[in-house]
């Protein structure tokens, strides 16, 4: 059983760390977003996170009306196996942004997020409430599980992984939770970040 304190402290102390190493880039960053468009440079998107929603915190990576912009472009959408949009070269996508997410850069604000409690550094990945509901019955537990910033789904395919492999896995995780796990995912998500970015 991974005590839930142990798992907590290893959420404070790694959220901690990764904000104290982004503090001194956040203006640079932050500037740099509002000089290529207009709009915040940090957002916040309506997530589900133990079976509750709630506004996940990351930098923005979009123009500002990107929303707005998405019914216009689903039928570009190269996903057909699940509730979920992507399209290899966005439009929507700024220059910042793609650089941003390739280093997963764009998702340290979740840290704060962290730090409130309403998310973990390892567990299944924070979907939106419209995905949620596509979920199949036999998966439907993982709603009512804290979302993680990184998990074994995003370190084994992230978004290019077929819908149900996704689910298959963060399942799996919560069944095998464990402070070792953790460790291993949380390094293995540092050093795909620094030699395959692209891979998260």
């Amino acid at each position: 059983m991974y005590p839930r304190l142990l798992k907590r402290s290893l959420d404070i102390i790694g959220a901690c760390i990764g904000l104290t190493c982004i503090a001194p880039l956040w203006p640079c960053i932050a500037a740099i977003i509002q000089l290529e468009s207009k709009g915040p440079s940090l957002v916040k998107i309506k997530r589900i996170s133990g079976g509750k929603p709630f506004l996940i915190y990351k930098f923005r990576t979009m123009v500002h009306n990107a929303h707005e912009m998405r019914k216009d472009l689903l039928h570009l959408n190269e996903r057909s196996d699940g509730p979920f949009f992507k399209m290899a070269n966005d439009p929507r996508l700024t220059k910042t942004g793609k650089i941003l997410r390739k280093f997963r850069i764009d998702e340290f604000p979740q840290l704060i997020n962290v730090l409130r409690g309403e998310l973990t550094l390892v567990g299944p990945r924070a979907h939106e409430p419209e995905e949620i509901e596509h979920y199949p019955e036999e998966f439907k537990h993982i709603v009512l599980a804290k979302a993680g910033v990184t998990g074994l789904s995003q370190v084994n395919g992230a978004s290019g992984l077929p819908f149900l492999e996704e689910l298959k896995l963060d399942s799996q995780y919560l069944t095998h939770q464990s402070f070792t796990t953790d460790l291993k995912i949380i390094g293995k998500t540092v050093k795909i970040i620094f030699t395959d970015p692209n891979a998260v």
